[in-house]
């Protein structure tokens, strides 16, 4: 069921990944490809803010509400581009079997994250959680 705190909270998650998209780009190694990277992230953010934040807006304080969307935002960003990445390089016959498959996600994740670690993403991700918890919580209380 569409509510006020969902919707804002799958609105501003999603803004957040596009952003946060937009900053990795240019931190990526020369010739990498990042194809359709912030529609990725903003789709994941609209999930993830529909699912996680909005469910719990208006039972938890703001700010946890804000770092607890960010942070799951981030963790299941870097699982989708791991497989993203791991399905490229299955397709290119690269992988032999399958756990080097999921070995690969993991590693892949984890060079994404490395990514992440340049100040203007960390205080784009610090400010996004805070405004969105703020926001998703007016919305639960004023409107839903």
């Amino acid at each position: 069921m569409i509510t006020s705190n969902k919707l804002i909270a799958a609105i501003s998650l999603a803004t957040i990944g596009g952003l946060v998209a937009e900053f990795v780009k240019p931190q990526m190694p020369e010739g990498s490809d990042p194809g359709h990277m912030t529609l990725v992230s903003a789709g994941i953010g609209l999930v993830v803010g529909w699912r996680v934040m909005g469910r719990r807006a208006g039972r938890s304080r703001p700010l946890e509400l804000g770092l607890l969307g960010v942070a799951s935002l981030v963790f299941w960003g870097l699982i989708m581009f791991g497989i993203i990445e791991m399905l490229r390089l299955a397709m290119r016959r690269r992988l032999d079997e399958p756990v080097e498959a999921m070995e690969r996600v993991v590693t892949i994740a984890m060079e994404y994250a490395l990514y992440l670690a340049h100040p203007s993403i960390l205080v784009t991700l610090a400010v996004g959680a805070v405004v969105s918890g703020y926001v998703t919580n007016y919305a639960a209380r004023n409107w839903g």
